[in-house]
């Protein structure tokens, strides 16, 4: 069984922000395997602290979790999962933002450190290992004014002429994990 984790915040004042983008891309997920696979709809699992939605994907089980416990105790989430259904790390995969890497552009990484990602940070505490894929999905700007604060550019929505580039990154994504899930 694979775990797939998208990290994001709940809640829809967060729903379209950079930070979420993890959560955007398990959607999509969820909703292009759905068309030609058996999977679950979206649902809250109070067991895990997160929805989830889950099935078969070319004969290999998966699970997606969007961790309700916000991103800075993604761990709690996934750590949950990865011991109920007994899931080692190294077949978990996260889905991210990274504000260090160009809009657009997608990094595929395993066994690495957080990178000051305290989502990332709360899942190696939990897990007790950094023995995970990655997929970081690029957020930065081209403008360095725009990322002066962290907090607040994390936070803010993705702008008009930035949505193309974010749905051309979650497709690669959704590349990368099947990729990923039939290795």
């Amino acid at each position: 069984m694979k775990l797939i984790v998208g990290l994001g915040n709940p809640g829809t004042k967060y729903v379209r922000t950079r930070h979420n983008i993890g959560f955007m891309a398990l959607d999509r997920l969820c909703e292009e395997w759905s068309k030609t696979n058996t999977l679950s709809s979206w649902s809250l699992s109070r067991k895990f602290n997160a929805e989830t939605c889950g099935g078969t994907i070319n004969g290999v089980k998966v699970l997606l979790l969007k961790p309700t416990t916000y991103m800075n105790a993604s761990g709690q989430a996934v750590q949950l999962a990865a011991h109920f259904y007994k899931i080692p790390p190294r077949d978990i995969i996260v889905v991210h933002d990274d504000k260090d890497i160009l809009l657009g552009t997608l990094k595929v990484q395993f066994e690495r450190g957080h990178g000051g990602h305290n989502g990332i940070r709360s899942i190696i505490d939990h897990l007790h290992s950094k023995s995970f894929h990655r997929i970081r999905l690029g957020i930065a700007s081209t403008n360095p004014r725009k990322m002066q604060n962290t907090a607040s550019f994390v936070l803010r929505p993705f702008g008009l002429l930035e949505r193309k580039h974010v749905r051309l990154l979650i497709e690669k994504a959704e590349e990368e994990i099947t990729r990923l899930i039939q290795s």
